[in-house]
Order: C-alpha cells, then structure tokens, then sequence
C-alpha cells in the first residue's frame, strides 16, 4: 500500500521555504539601508520607485512558479520522467519569451510606469537609471521562478532554498561593495540585483543537470519547438496569470482607497499590510508543501494521499495562524513601533491594529488552499473564485461599508479572503475530491 504523507513530509518542504521567505525582507532592509545613509534622499526614492516597479512587473508572472509546481508535482507522482524534462523544457522556453519581450518594451514599459507612479526631479532620474540597468535581470529572475517551482514539484524544497539564499547573499554583499565600497548608488543596487539573479541561476542550473540526470526519460526538440505541444502548459498559466492580476487588483486598491483617505491613513495601512506579508512568509510554506504533496498525490491517483495531504498542512497553517494572531494582539504595538518611530503614524496604526487579530485565521483558509488547487492543476476554480472574490464581494462590500472609513476597508480585505477560502473548500469538496471518488 503506497505510504501517506507524514508530518515530516510537511515540515520537509515547509521549513526550507519559511527560511528562503524570510530572507526577502531582509534583503529590501539593505537596500533601503545603504541608500538611505547617502547624500541625498532622491537615491532612497529612486530605489524605491524601481523596486515597486519590478516588483510589481514579476509578480505578475509568479504563474511560472505555480504552474510549474503542479504540473511537475502530478508527473512526479505519475513517475513520468520524459513529463518532468518537458514540463521544465516548457516553462523556461516561455520564461525566455516573456524576459525577451519585457527587454524589447523596456522604453514603454519604463515611460508607462513613471508615468503611473508619478515621480519627479531626481527621484525620475535615479529611478530611471534603476530601471533601465535592473530590466537585463528578467531572463535569470523569470528562469529562477522555473527552476523553484520545478524542484518544490520534485519534492524537494533545500534546492529553492539555496537558490534564493544564493540571490539575496550575493544581492547583500554586493549592494555594500557597490555602494559603500565603490561609491556608486542607484546603479550598483541595480547591478547587483542583476548579478545576483544570474548567481541564483547558476546555482539552479546547476542541481537541475545534476537532477535531468537521475531522472531518466527523454525529450524531443518537437516538444519545445511545437505550438501545440503547450496547449496544457498555457491552458493552466494562462489562469494563473488572470488570477494572479485580481489579486494584484485587490491589493491595489486597498493602497489607493487609503491614500483618498490621506497620508496618516496610508501609511498606517502600509504598516500593516507588511505584517500581513510577515504572516504570509510562514503561512505559504505550509502552501508550498500543500502544492508539492498534493501534486504527487494527484499524479499517482491516490485519494488517501490527498486526504491527508490537506489534513496536515490546513492543521499546520491553522496552528501558525493562530500563534500570528495571538502574537500581534500580544505583541503588535511593539511590533508597529519598530517598524516606525512617527507618533502620528503609530497613534492611527493602534486604532486598526485589531484587525490583526483576526485577519491570520481568516486568510489562512485562502493561502492553504492555493497551494492545494496548485498541486491540483485546478487553476480554472482558482481564476474563478479569485475574480468573483475581488470582483463580486470586495469591492461591493467596500462601496456598502465604506462609510465606516478604513474599518470599512479591513472589513471589505475580510471578507474578500474568506471568501476566497469558502469558494476554494467548497470545489475542493463538490469537485476535487468528488472526481477522485468517481
């Protein structure tokens, strides 16, 4: 009888990347580090400006990752090994077509967002020099998303882990030689991102050959030369792309609604959403493992594999959810105060602070089951249920509520990630399992 996930399975997967989340903010702690003990504020700006760009820019070609996970997960439980080298062949033949076109619309792209983040002066300048040096990282960033969601697909988190730890050491240290050691400013943060992106990619390339290795199986050119031969790869990440930009909708419009309600009100929220984020980086390793375990379980057709799959990661991230919840209620105006030391900004942040309360156990539910409909491969339902959440209850709730201020838009973000978790269990339950029992 094929043997269940354990808790170790979880942990195995799960504790790699909390470690790989954890260092993201580090890294964007340097670079507003090194920028910030320079001459002139317009450099800390600049950085910033860029950042928000790109970071927006690949987050909305995060589907690379996801996508990849699932379908390489189900092969991996299907023990295909010519399934494995294509789903890796594919996804970084379309990673190189999206990085080559970003490239070739670099001077649009860079007018357009300028143009829709509005800076000024040197700010534009600096962020400019930022963009037009960091835009050449997009083959090795977009290539890495491939490479992470191909080895968390082969169960296998340690190799994600280094590749990240490979990107933001190298980002660190050279942001410091750069800046500090050579005297640049904008541009060396920009090169080093650039070269620690190849870095990452190198590192991943490296295990990837290792790995093609041992797995066996064969793949012909016609598979990443034929049209046809991606009909499954795009008809999965084509609605991860669409769900993906809902998200990025919803979240949107929770900065600009706070902004309307002026500057204190913004940055408030500012604050919060990074402890939202903080949450997050723990909560989606338990995703992550969901994804690869759930992945294999669907690929070698075992239902008590996929049972319990779920049962232990939604028990894990429960658990966390409510350790998050208990600590910022405990320890969340502590926590406010480290992240800025501006009495204004602090006294209005306490007064929606409750929120935080509550806000890891509702969205629980919608980071777990992501990462179960991944590994699923059910990325329709996870279009679907995203586009009615942020289209059909976040902003109708936001327009009823909204005379409640921004209550009313914590309570409107509320009810958006409970509904994504509600419409997610209940076509895991009414399809996902139905299917398997049929």
């Amino acid at each position: 009888m094929p043997s269940l996930p354990t808790n170790r399975d979880v942990w195995r997967i799960a504790a790699p990347m909390i470690l790989s989340n954890v260092s993201v903010p580090l890294l964007g702690m340097v670079d507003t580090g090194v920028t910030g003990h320079l001459d002139e504020a317009y450099y800390l700006g600049a950085v910033a400006i860029g950042s928000t760009i790109f970071g927006f820019l690949y987050a909305g070609f995060n589907f690379l990752r996801m996508g990849t996970t699932g379908i390489t997960a189900q092969r991996f439980g299907a023990e295909d090994g010519d399934g494995l080298k294509i789903a890796l062949g594919q996804a970084l033949v379309v990673a190189a077509t999206i990085a080559l076109v970003l490239i070739l619309l670099r001077n649009p792209i860079a007018t357009l967002a300028m143009r829709a983040l509005g800076p000024e002066g040197n700010v534009a300048a600096f962020a400019n020099d930022y963009f037009f040096i960091r835009i050449w990282s997009a083959p090795a960033t977009l290539a890495n998303y491939v490479l992470i969601g191909w080895f968390l697909g082969l169960q296998n988190a340690r190799i994600p882990l280094y590749i990240v730890l490979a990107i933001n050491v190298t980002n660190i240290a050279l942001d410091l030689f750069f800046v500090i050691g050579l005297g640049m400013t904008v541009d060396g943060v920009a090169a080093a991102s650039v070269i620690a992106e190849f870095t990452g990619l190198l590192v991943g390339t490296i295990y990837a050959f290792r790995y093609m290795q041992d797995i066996g199986g064969h793949m012909r050119i016609a598979h990443l030369t034929t049209w046809k031969e991606y009909t499954a790869f795009l008809a999965v990440n084509t609605h991860l792309l669409v769900r993906t930009m809902a998200l990025m909708f919803t979240f949107a419009f929770v900065t600009a609604a706070g902004a309307r309600m002026g500057g204190l009100v913004l940055a408030a929220n500012a604050v919060l959403i990074n402890l939202m984020h903080l949450m997050a980086y723990a909560l989606d390793g338990f995703a992550h493992a969901a994804e690869a375990l759930v992945g294999k379980a669907v690929g070698s057709r075992n239902l008590g594999a996929l049972r319990r799959a779920v049962t232990l990661a939604l028990r894990w991230s429960l658990y966390v959810s409510v350790g998050f919840g208990a600590f910022f209620f405990l320890g969340g105006s502590s926590l406010v105060r480290l992240l800025t030391d501006i009495p204004e900004v602090i006294e209005i942040t306490l007064v929606y602070l409750p929120w935080m309360t509550a806000m890891p156990v509702i969205a629980v539910w919608s980071y777990l089951y992501d990462g179960v409909f991944v590994g699923a491969t059910r990325a329709r339902e996870m279009r679907d249920i995203m586009l009615i959440s942020s289209f059909a209850v976040f902003l109708p709730a936001w327009y009823a509520f909204r005379f409640l201020g921004n209550h009313g838009l914590w309570l409107a973000l509320a009810l958006f990630l409970a509904s994504r978790g509600i419409g997610m269990h209940y076509y895991y339950r009414r399809r996902v399992l139905k299917e398997f029992e049929a």
